[in-house]
């Protein structure tokens, strides 16, 4: 097992969380930014790495597992309000704990843990590990609107950080066998995990994008995305 991917799992989640405590001024435009670029990165390992490894399987209804993913994720924002690729919308929360939003983020950050045990998934631990930065600060923002205090919104963020790494453990102790062999579907499972990163990643770039357009920093993030994948490709 590479503990290296369960400390950056957690790490990119806590950093992205507290950091709501450390920015005294609007970070919104940072945060577009920050979003385009791993918006861009997580589309592109998608294509280049991930789907050519799952399609190159024998299995024919593969394809259904990924729609099936694209089509959970956009359930699952129905509750979580887009918090998984960045959204605050403080018009929409009332004071009252958003539990959809935290169950819903916490059950996609589980899923998408569950592939890496496969290991040599480098990319996708990459991709993980940056998408949910600006999902964490977006969550941040939710709970501090929602009033709640900043010891709980430490401790939630922690217990969101903790997600990924515990589906990451339990696929592992599947695949060795220690409670049942789940070998035979890790293909399944990354299918559903493609399909919502499609989501995730398109939903990200035409957000991004005003009529169409980047601006240049904006291009500049999505180029800077695409071009680091291709690197990690390539090499």
């Amino acid at each position: 097992m590479e503990y290296w991917k369960l400390i950056l799992l957690f790490l990119s989640c806590f950093i992205g969380g507290i950091s709501i405590f450390l920015f005294k001024k609007d970070a919104s435009k940072q945060l577009k930014l920050l979003l385009s670029f791993s918006g861009a990165y997580l589309f592109s390992i998608t294509a280049i790495h991930l789907m050519p490894e799952v399609f190159h399987t024998d299995d024919p209804t593969i394809g259904l597992y990924v729609l099936g993913g694209f089509l959970f994720q956009i359930v699952l924002e129905q509750f979580s309000d887009g918090i998984e690729h960045g959204h605050v919308h403080a018009h929409s929360h009332s004071p009252a704990f958003p539990w959809g939003i935290m169950v819903s983020l916490c059950l996609h950050a589980f899923l998408e843990g569950m592939p890496l045990a496969e290991g040599h998934q480098n990319e996708l631990v990459f991709g993980i590990a940056l998408h949910h930065i600006p999902a964490s600060f977006a969550l941040a923002s939710v709970l501090v609107q929602s009033h709640v205090g900043k010891n709980k919104i430490i401790f939630l963020i922690v217990l969101f950080g903790l997600m990924s790494p515990t589906g990451y453990l339990l696929s592992h102790a599947l695949s060795e066998g220690s409670i049942l062999n789940l070998t035979n579907y890790f293909g399944r499972i990354m299918a559903v995990v493609i399909g919502i990163f499609l989501h995730i990643s398109t939903t990200i770039l035409f957000e991004s994008s005003v009529d169409h357009h980047f601006n240049r920093k904006k291009l500049i993030a999505v180029l800077s995305g695409v071009s680091i994948a291709l690197i990690g490709f390539l090499l």
